[in-house]
């Protein structure tokens, strides 16, 4: 065993060791209970019939490289100033949501029910079919491309994801994607930074 997989280890029982307080989902209203929520007004309804059987994963800084402000917040519920900063002009007028934050503490906000469609995913595609919104499941991370996610980060997702698994059977492992899978050439998050590998170690660990 090298250095560094004794390293990769004892981060990943890091991770396990830590956890998410229980985690609950009122799976008729589609919201988690006991974290933050801050309803957004972009999303709808699914169309009749369709189920859920797709995880795409987001990152996100507002402004870029910039974490813990309240403009993610401001931009999913349409209050983003577009003169706070000059990033924002760009962007203030877009109406998008996702249905969870992950913040770098591992802190869940939602802002959509899983029940609705979130508008996170845009133009997009997945083994074929299109307008990936209808049937997935966004979750934002806070975070950008190239810098690396925090550990917390990546076990709250895993319990997070454990949890919409048990209620939509269809979402499989491998219909959890990346934004940049859906939409490749127009995003790339959430990223080469983002730890693939620890992120699916994790959520088989606790799938056993």
């Amino acid at each position: 065993m090298t250095a560094g997989d004794f390293a990769h280890i004892l981060a990943r029982m890091h991770d396990l060791s830590r956890g998410t307080p229980a985690l609950r989902l009122d799976a008729t209203g589609g919201w988690l209970e006991g974290v933050r929520r801050v309803p957004s007004p972009n999303c709808d309804d699914r169309p009749p019939g369709t189920d859920i059987e797709l995880i795409v994963l987001h990152g996100i800084s507002l402004p870029p490289r910039e974490y813990g402000g309240p403009y993610i917040d401001q931009l999913f519920t349409n209050t983003l100033d577009p003169e706070a900063h000059p990033y924002f002009r760009g962007i203030a007028a877009l109406r998008v949501s996702a249905h969870v934050l992950v913040d770098r503490a591992g802190r869940i906000t939602q802002y959509v029910p899983f029940t609705r469609r979130a508008w996170h995913a845009g133009q997009s595609a997945f083994c074929g079919r299109t307008a990936c919104n209808d049937f997935s499941i966004g979750i934002e991370f806070e975070g950008c491309d190239d810098e690396p996610y925090e550990p917390a980060q990546y076990g709250t997702a895993a319990d997070l994801v454990r949890l919409l698994m048990s209620h939509w059977p269809r979402i499989t492992p491998g219909n959890i994607v990346g934004h940049s899978d859906v939409a490749p050439g127009r995003k790339t998050d959430p990223g080469p930074a983002f730890d693939w590998h620890r992120f699916r170690g994790l959520l088989a660990a606790r799938l056993q």
